[in-house]
């Protein structure tokens, strides 16, 4: 019998193939529900110490949507953080007036920090260039949904490996589905070495390539990734790779690809992804933040217990 409930929800490493599917099955579940007020009662904490969009706004909605309620700040100047407060103080505090604490922070285990020192359940909803876990559960619905599987899919990641956060979740939770993967990046942006070697022990079929031509017919899905000029420590290293890549309509069409291609993008976008693309059937990137609400849903209603 899987269970989620008071689990905290850190990496995607945590999960084996049969938890993964759980959630998904869960989300299509919810997703066609009624109007429910399973969470009514509870109390969700949103400490987002980066900004964020999509990830903070539809764990709100996901939450409110369930009948549940939501405190938090998306701005931790106007917190005790500002006077020097430690993220464990705040997280022992915080844990005080809530069920559930979602965590966005910029350092890496942050989220495992917080999970050791509150007794309550923990979210990690990004830290650092480390785990992005529940953004993994919605691209994999989002891919399940368009594709009809997750089985035997090959799968092309583009621009930010070495930062990307929602990369080194991705590629680790598809390897359990037998996916072959391309990595197509520049040689500073590349995938870091642990993760391309825990792939390879997992006998996962892993390519790295500068470029799609070549490559672009072989794919069932493009992931798409900005370069994230905030996690250059360098400006200089920043603006060499600066809009090295620009996926568009016409450049797909001139590469050549499948017909049924999906391109994902975790969003935001910059200049990586021209909006010709927008209005093709390639495009599940928004169809793609809008999972975020049930898969959200999923995963709060199975942590707090509410739902099997």
């Amino acid at each position: 019998m899987i269970s989620f409930k008071q689990r905290d929800i850190i990496s995607i490493r945590h999960f084996n193939k049969e938890e993964l599917l759980y959630i998904l099955d869960l989300a299509k579940r919810i997703e066609q529900m009624e109007h429910t007020d399973i969470l009514r009662g509870k109390v969700l904490a949103s400490l987002f110490f980066e900004p964020s969009t999509r990830t903070r706004l539809s764990f709100e909605s996901a939450m409110n949507r369930l009948g549940g309620m939501v405190i938090g700040f998306a701005e931790p100047g106007v917190t005790s953080v500002a006077k020097g407060e430690s993220l464990s103080d705040s997280v022992k505090i915080i844990e005080g007036y809530c069920d559930i604490i979602v965590l966005r922070h910029y350092l890496e285990g942050s989220a495992q920090l917080a999970a050791d020192v509150v007794k309550i359940p923990v979210i990690n909803a990004g830290d650092g260039a480390n785990q992005h876990p529940t953004q993994t559960f919605l691209d994999l619905y989002t891919i399940q949904k368009t594709k009809g599987t997750l089985e035997g899919l090959t799968i092309g990641f583009l621009g930010d490996l070495k930062y990307g956060r929602t990369v080194h979740s991705l590629a680790y939770a598809l390897a359990y589905f037998g996916a072959e993967m391309y990595f197509i990046s520049p040689p500073s942006l590349r995938l870091p070495g642990d993760f391309m070697e825990a792939l390879k022990d997992r006998k996962v079929k892993c390519h790295e390539n500068e470029s799609l031509m070549g490559i672009s017919k072989r794919l069932d899905v493009i992931y798409c990734t900005r370069i994230q000029k905030e996690r250059f420590a360098d400006p200089v290293e920043f603006e060499k790779v600066r809009g090295i890549y620009r996926l568009s309509k016409a450049m797909l069409e001139e590469f050549g690809i499948k017909d049924d291609l999906k391109v994902l993008h975790p969003l935001p976008r910059v200049d990586e992804m021209d909006d010709s693309l927008d209005a093709t059937d390639f495009a599940v990137y928004f169809h793609q933040a809008r999972n975020g609400v049930p898969v959200r849903k999923a995963l709060l209603a199975a942590v707090l217990g509410a739902i099997e």
